[in-house]
């Protein structure tokens, strides 16, 4: 779980970052799942766009990303998801205590 000052450094290094997955009138599926996975590891923290033809509601598509890749959701922001994974491997990002 991260703190409030642990998610304001995020979002910060976030504002730069472009999206890198679009979600759009299907919803989130097990494919997006496994490539979101796979890019947090090497990234750690990724924005994931929604389009406009998706139904669903940014927050809640941001909580089942976040639960089904094991991501902590950052922010939601419109129709942009924050999310961040620690790093086994690849780990670049420091955060505050």
């Amino acid at each position: 779980m991260l703190t409030g000052k642990q998610k304001r450094h995020l979002r910060s290094l976030a504002h730069h970052l472009n999206p890198i997955f679009q979600v759009g009138k299907g919803g989130t599926n097990e494919h997006i799942m496994k490539h979101i996975e796979e890019a947090i590891e090497t990234r750690e923290l990724i924005k994931v766009s929604v389009l406009n033809n998706c139904v669903e509601d940014p927050k809640q598509i941001g909580q089942e990303l976040a639960e089904g890749s094991g991501c902590e959701l950052v922010q939601v922001i419109g129709k942009t998801i924050v999310l961040y994974k620690e790093s086994r491997d690849h780990k670049t990002i420091v955060l505050p205590r």
